[in-house]
């Protein structure tokens, strides 16, 4: 090692390139080719909309493989059980909250994701990575905050939601009480220029095609760079529709005709990196921004028996499938029960390609650890459950996780919508509670009173967290977030 040039680096990327040194001999190694890395993300896909995580009445046959060539994580948290605020924690390895994002941005925002902030894609250029994302962004609409902006090469996908166009959930003309009622034309974008615009749902029913075309093409013609693959797909995410090819074709309606058109899409990047001799050489992480938005009933996911969905801080509406493979490097077939969530995939990837990580303070940890399948390592241990503005609701440690009162959305008292109409959703106050996920995964038996010493650990763990990003529900103010980018009239 080039001790004058270890010299100029920040000590918190010492350790990084010290542990790489070390990582051939533990199982993955830093290989003279730099990997490439294929992030295939869902839209409100739920924890059992697969069927290597227990969906019913289709199959995921490709998804199933992957899992069984990596490794499946089953205690995965997505950063905020919401669109926009996810993205920004996967792309920044920080809770959203830190970085000024939260709920989803619509049409008319003039925010987005600050420019200053050091996205995955800005990272990999370190390293003269090709940078690409097709699908959907939701990081900002206008031309500052667009993916050309943040580090990536190439854009084509839409800048927002899918239902964020002047139609209902089955495409039909929006009616006035409704927010679709002043949305403009859903634009198709091609860097920073639109291209095109999704008006039918016969537009819709391309997309998952369009963007997985465009994602092979990328592949194909960097098979002699690396390159960074982002690929956040529109659905699941209402309005759904399938392509010809794949309508009627599952036993579980559209949603499991979108669920299998998502299969075939994963299939289809596999194979591309077969046929070009990439496949040894690249590691692919495919997981959802958040959990299934339930009152659309046989149009939503499965949250697979956890509690409550999207919009929400129970299991249901944060924890998510995730599955990483890398042939060669992860081994096969292995299931992690270890607490982990998409803001630890920036740390884990910047050791992985011996990248600088960002001046800013980050909150994802390094899990190489576990993707080397060691025992009694836990690289992330706690965990804050933040939503709205900046409203902390919940803090974990390990497998236990305290809920702090808090006003929220409920699925759970009314019936959900069926084929495209929403059902109602009620607004409920919930109270303080202690729930032991190893044994209640569901959050049904609020034990605070068994265990005092742990409620008293967690109260601290929310005050830590309090002091640092603050909490609106208490009128605290924090240290230490940073402003989302903002355009003034």
């Amino acid at each position: 090692m080039n001790l004058q040039k270890l010299s100029t680096i920040k000590s918190r990327n010492i350790l990084s390139l010290l542990a790489l040194s070390c990582l051939g001999a533990s199982g993955i190694s830093a290989q003279e080719k730099s990997p490439n890395v294929v992030l295939i993300l869902m839209d409100d896909m739920g924890y059992g909309d697969l069927s290597c995580f227990g969906a019913l009445q289709y199959k995921t046959p490709n998804l199933d493989e992957m899992a069984k060539e990596g490794m499946r994580f089953t205690n995965y948290l997505a950063p905020q059980a919401v669109s926009s605020a996810s993205r920004a924690g996967i792309l920044t390895g920080c809770y959203p909250n830190r970085i000024g994002i939260s709920g989803a941005l619509f049409p008319d925002s003039q925010k987005g994701l600050n420019p200053d902030e050091n996205t995955l894609a800005e990272l990999f250029k370190q390293k003269g990575y090709s940078t690409a994302i097709f699908g959907k962004w939701h990081l900002g609409h206008l031309k500052e905050f667009l993916p050309l902006q943040q580090g990536f090469d190439e854009y084509f996908g839409l800048p927002y939601s899918n239902d964020m166009w002047p139609f209902d959930y089955k495409g039909n003309p929006a009616q006035p009480n409704t927010f679709q009622y002043s949305c403009g034309p859903l634009p198709l974008i091609s860097g920073n220029d639109k291209v095109g615009e999704i008006s039918t749902m016969e537009d819709q029913s391309q997309l998952t095609r369009l963007y997985t075309e465009h994602a092979i093409q990328f592949i194909k013609k960097n098979k002699n760079k690396p390159f960074f693959l982002y690929l956040p797909h529109s659905m699941p995410h209402v309005p759904i529709a399938a392509s010809e090819k794949f309508r009627r074709k599952s036993s579980a309606g559209v949603y499991g005709d979108v669920m299998m058109e998502m299969d075939w899409s994963v299939g289809e990047i596999l194979k591309t990196l077969k046929d070009e001799g990439m496949d040894s050489n690249t590691l692919i992480i495919f997981t959802s921004d958040n959990g299934p938005w339930r009152n659309f009933g046989n149009h939503a996911g499965s949250s697979g028996g956890l509690r409550e969905a999207k919009q929400t801080v129970f299991e249901g509406g944060q924890r998510v499938p995730c599955l990483m493979r890398w042939k060669g490097q992860i081994p096969e077939g292995v299931v992690c029960n270890k607490l982990s969530s998409s803001i630890d995939i920036l740390p884990t990837l910047a050791a992985i390609c011996d990248l600088n990580l960002p001046v800013n303070k980050i909150d994802g940890v390094n899990i190489t650890d576990l993707l080397k399948d060691k025992t009694g390592v836990s690289p992330r241990r706690y965990f804050y459950y933040y939503y709205d503005e900046n409203s902390l609701k919940a803090v974990r440690r390990d497998d236990w996780k305290l809920v702090l009162p808090h006003p929220s959305k409920t699925y759970e008292k009314d019936i959900p919508g069926k084929d495209g109409n929403p059902g109602k959703v009620s607004q409920v106050s919930f109270p303080l509670a202690l729930y032991d996920l190893r044994q209640d995964p569901s959050e049904r038996y609020d034990v605070r009173e068994l265990y005092p010493e742990i409620m008293e650990e967690l109260q601290k763990v929310a005050e830590w967290a309090r002091e640092d990003l603050g909490d609106d529900l208490t009128g605290i103010k924090g240290k230490n977030r940073r402003p989302a980018g903002l355009i003034k009239n």
